[in-house]
């Protein structure tokens, strides 16, 4: 597959979708019903049981309709239950038995994940894992937005007008 043509945003989407596709079809060849989007939610959830979806989107850095999402097709697939929670007015999302029973084959899995990703990493020469936090970092600080708008701004400074079209006015 050709990839001159794709921009940044095409490239991150074509990574994810790589990553994702063949670590879903990892799970899958283990006899999993699961997928890689899950795994930010049943590790949190393995951790602390019993959290409201919104701490729980706080805790992942995901907005609550991405999380409601997830949660949704991971209680489908018999992955998590929701309950009342103590205070009874939010209900609080907890792993089934079911899952608490996949957990060592879903750290197998896991582990298997991050061997392969530091061997991407050695052949990339880099810590594409790092980069990315860093990536994310640097937007947190100066979104994308405002870098585009400071492109914008300096290339209204320096634009030569086309030819046969009027030159700007002169200060």
């Amino acid at each position: 597959m050709t990839r001159v043509n794709m921009t940044l945003g095409g490239l991150l989407r074509a990574l994810v979708e790589s990553l994702d596709g063949d670590v879903d079809a990892a799970y899958g060849a283990a006899g999993l019903d699961y997928r890689a989007r899950f795994t930010p939610v049943v590790r949190q959830l393995a951790e602390q049981d019993g959290m409201r979806i919104k701490d729980l989107a706080s805790e992942l850095g995901l907005s609550h309709s991405a999380l409601s999402q997830t949660v949704s097709e991971l209680g489908r697939r018999g992955w998590i239950e929701l309950e009342a929670g103590r205070d009874r007015r939010a209900r609080e999302v907890r792993l089934t038995p079911y899952a608490r029973a996949q957990l060592p084959a879903l750290e197998r899995q896991w582990r298997a994940t991050a061997l392969a990703a530091a061997s991407l990493n050695a052949e990339l020469g880099l810590d594409l894992e790092a980069l990315l936090r860093r990536a994310l970092d640097a937007l947190e600080a100066r979104p994308f937005r405002a870098r585009i708008a400071a492109s914008e701004a300096e290339l209204e400074l320096t634009q030569t007008p086309l030819p046969g079209s009027a030159s700007p006015p002169r200060p």
